[in-house]
């Protein structure tokens, strides 16, 4: 039994809750990946986990040797890395989650850059704006826009994202074009509610260096990036989004930039890997590069 190769198939039956997904996530053939976790529950003597008609689920020591053994896996790779051509040329398989408007935006056309660069790395690159759980589902770190609030996730900030208060020439020209904060009374929003607790966001702006909170009717709520430019392109209000999202709309008239002297404040960027992970060459070196990509000129 090679018990490295055991200790990685248990890992992944664990963090997948299933034999058949391991396998698939492994591309091994699902009778292996039973043997060799029967093999490695063999060889250290006790039960690992758990099998019913539904789920996987580690036992009390399954947990217990799950901890250990992605922090052995983990060291193993750093270790054979420092000694190989990997140091200088990563590879593997990394799988990262991307929000919607920001990966098919930003990331994507930049990605043919960190391909050539790290042509060993095979990419898996996964493009939604739902929150995803990186150990369950095998991913290796995900790039998130806002307010982060998950202990068990380690955060690298990026460069934060300007934003843009807008709407369309024809909302304009219907309501008027705001000058002041006090001239928004009788606008509305095209309001952003979170697809986790359906809480709507506030506009906010910056004045004077202190953040002013709004609250705006609108007849329109969105949970979605897309969606939302997309109302404010129909004139169904004020939208509030970063400045590669609408550059191209500026651009073409069909969006006005409005309340220029009082702009959003920045949205917070960065990227989440799990906690309990040592993170790999590939990781690292996919984090640096995509620090860079945010640091330049975004949508201009």
């Amino acid at each position: 039994m090679d018990k490295f190769q055991a200790m990685r198939v248990f890992a992944r039956v664990v963090e997948l809750r299933a034999f058949g997904k391991a396998a698939d996530s492994l591309h091994l053939p699902p009778a292996s990946v039973t043997t060799l976790v029967k093999q490695l529950e063999a060889h250290l003597g006790v039960q690992l986990l758990q099998r019913t008609t539904r789920q996987v689920n580690p036992t009390p020591d399954g947990m217990a040797f799950y901890q250990r053994c992605i922090q052995l896996l983990a060291d193993l790779e750093e270790t054979e890395s420092f000694f190989t051509e990997a140091r200088q040329n990563p590879q593997g398989r990394l799988r990262v989650d991307l929000p919607g408007s920001l990966g098919r935006l930003v990331v994507v056309p930049a990605l043919a850059e960190f391909c050539t660069r790290y042509p060993r790395v095979a990419l898996e690159v996964g493009i939604s704006d739902r929150p995803v759980e990186l150990i369950r589902e095998g991913v290796d770190c995900v790039l998130r826009a806002g307010d982060i609030h998950d202990d068990s996730l380690v955060s690298r900030s990026l460069p934060p994202l300007p934003q843009r208060t807008c709407a369309s020439p024809a909302y304009l020209a219907a309501h008027g074009t705001p000058l002041t904060l006090e001239q928004l009374a009788g606008h509305q929003a095209v309001n952003f509610f979170s697809p986790r607790s359906g809480r709507l966001f506030d506009l906010e702006f910056v004045r004077e260096g202190q953040l002013v909170r709004l609250q705006l009717p609108g007849a329109v709520a969105v949970n979605g990036a897309d969606a939302y430019v997309a109302a404010g392109e129909a004139g169904l209000g004020l939208i509030q989004a970063p400045d590669y999202h609408v550059a191209a709309q500026l651009r073409a008239g069909t969006l006005c930039e409005v309340l220029a002297d009082s702009p959003p404040p920045d949205m917070p960027l960065a990227l989440l890997y799990p906690a309990q992970r040592q993170l790999s060459r590939r990781v690292r070196v996919f984090v640096d590069w995509l620090a860079g990509v945010f640091e330049r000129p975004l949508g201009r």
